[in-house]
């Protein structure tokens, strides 16, 4: 699989959940806040559809406002929820300039797998590891996202090499 597939989600993501992921999406719009689908949503656009209870976006800095006091709030336009659905917002940290091109995608779309299996890594949880192991089961281009951790995390390789291994083993 090479582009996500947002069509994946139809009959696996709840209603509610593809409602809050359209509502909050266009609201970011209206407040010029580039921003990405991620998380679990993200991972069934690119191959493995699977239930999520959130909604998760890169969102760029202008979705955010720093106080003179070093305080970060989130500007009052910008959703956390929508009808009981939470919107997860993750932002761009020191060092991962490199998601900065990602935001450049027309608002809205779905990360591709590369920056993705970047993510999922990044937060080492269980079922984290698990939708990796997924989506190189479900075909993602394993050498595109390979090269992609080779030029911007090195030291996720080797956890991702692990991964690409058990999934294969497992078919």
């Amino acid at each position: 699989m090479s582009k996500p597939d947002p069509s994946l989600w139809q009959g696996v993501v709840a209603t509610e959940i593809l409602d809050a992921l359209r509502l909050a999406s266009d609201a970011l719009t209206r407040a010029a806040v580039r921003h990405v689908v991620v998380g679990g949503l993200a991972v069934g656009a690119n191959g493995h559809p699977r239930a999520t209870k959130d909604v998760d976006f890169l969102v760029g800095k202008e979705a955010f406002v720093v106080h003179r006091s070093g305080l970060m709030t989130l500007r009052p336009e910008v959703p956390f929820q929508v009808n009981g659905i939470a919107v997860d917002l993750l932002s761009v940290e020191p060092g991962e300039e490199f998601l900065e091109a990602v935001l450049a995608q027309p608002m809205g779309s779905v990360m591709e797998a590369p920056p993705l299996v970047y993510m999922k890594l990044k937060a080492s949880r269980l079922k984290d590891r698990a939708d990796v192991a997924e989506l190189v089961k479900a075909s993602i281009d394993v050498d595109a996202v390979r090269a992609f951790l080779q030029e911007h995390a090195p030291g996720m390789v080797s956890a991702f090499d692990k991964l690409v291994v058990e999934a294969e083993a497992e078919g």
